[in-house]
């Protein structure tokens, strides 16, 4: 008889998740990932989590493991943790997984020439307001807006983005369609021919309207199947509809600011929610309101557009304004084209173990 779902420890727990406590034995793939490749992931979220009574212990016993021993780590996880299958509100074990990566741009702190497009800094009249400061429940729930005499309105949508903005610019880069999906994946890098250097926009802020897809706006549409509408997909049908760009991008009213951050160790990934760098496939993004960030989880999926098993331990460490959801995570590939390859077509079904301290219960 399979187990009914049962709460998570109360120490770590969310709104509405439900979780199926299991054991290693019903990973799929555990006893055959390399833990190693995760270790210092783990170590790096222990970091800024041992100062939570449920992650000291392990958090302290982790620091005595060899960092090339995998055997020892599983052994580790093992004793010290239980893993809970992620469960959908609605009871089914399955979701969504896509991919995401660090894009490179080309850019310019200037306008002119082929740099025609901006990208915005965080506005100094954006305002946000913190919900959970006067309503408990709404805790980590943010209102954005702007003021207007005596009262606080919507920020400009992406549609009014140009006329609010101007003059607002931080910079300016070559491609309209790249400087959108920079905005999807939340940071990338510009190399900046004026100066000859590259640095990194991170994410900082955003205009207050949820994410839309536009994916699902061209599946609506009928422009697009479901299985057309990658990345790839998309800019391909932009490439055939450039009268209709601004109309697709449009139907997504969120707009993302950024900050500019000196790339001093290109090896090092971007920063996610959890205010550490994130590691190529072996970091995730999750909705926090269901997954605590920093834990360990679970993956079981598969490769983009295949059938070949994806399996690995990796850490929750963002989240993302399309990511919505107990079981749905977007995997980061990395840098690059060839990670934007891979992050574009990955739109895969799959599982969810959370792993918690046992010290948790």
């Amino acid at each position: 008889m399979t187990p009914p779902a049962t709460p998570i420890p109360q120490a770590t727990a969310k709104p509405h998740a439900n979780f199926k406590a299991a054991s290693f034995a019903d990973l799929p793939g555990w006893g055959s990932d390399d833990l190693t490749e995760t270790w210092p992931v783990f170590m790096s979220s222990c970091n800024a989590m041992r100062f939570k009574p449920e992650w000291k212990e392990p958090c302290s016993i982790a620091k005595t493991i060899d960092a090339k021993d995998g055997g020892a780590m599983r052994v580790f996880f093992e004793s010290l943790f239980t893993p809970y299958q992620v469960i959908n509100p609605d009871g089914s074990s399955e979701g969504l997984i896509t991919g995401y990566y660090e894009p490179l741009l080309r850019g310019s702190r200037t306008r002119g020439g082929a740099y025609q497009t901006p990208l915005y800094g965080t506005p100094a009249d954006l305002l946000t307001i913190d919900l959970g400061s006067v309503y408990p429940e709404l805790k980590n729930m943010r209102l954005r807006g702007r003021l207007v005499g005596n009262k606080v309105v919507p920020y400009a949508s992406r549609a009014d983005t140009e006329q609010a903005l101007a003059g607002k610019e931080m910079l300016w880069v070559d491609d309209a369609v790249d400087a959108f999906f920079l905005q999807v994946q939340g940071s990338g890098r510009v190399y900046l021919s004026d100066s000859n250097e590259t640095v990194r926009v991170a994410y900082a802020d955003q205009n207050g309207y949820p994410y839309k897809s536009i994916g699902r706006y061209l599946i609506d549409k009928g422009e697009l199947t479901s299985s057309q509408a990658s990345a790839q997909g998309i800019k391909e049908w932009i490439k055939q509809n450039p009268a209709r760009q601004n109309e697709l991008f449009n139907s997504n009213p969120s707009v993302v600011f950024f900050k500019e951050e000196k790339l001093s160790d290109p090896r090092i990934g971007p920063k996610g929610a959890q205010g550490l760098p994130l590691t190529a496939q072996r970091s995730i993004a999750v909705d926090a309101q269901f997954l605590p960030l920093g834990a360990p989880v679970f993956l079981a999926t598969t490769q983009p557009n295949s059938t070949q098993l994806l399996q690995k331990l990796v850490v929750a460490q963002d989240t993302g304004g399309a990511i919505r959801g107990a079981v749905r995570a977007d995997y980061f590939w990395g840098f690059g084209s060839e990670a934007g390859e891979q992050a574009g077509r990955m739109k895969q079904r799959g599982q969810m173990w959370l792993l918690l301290p046992k010290s948790a219960s």
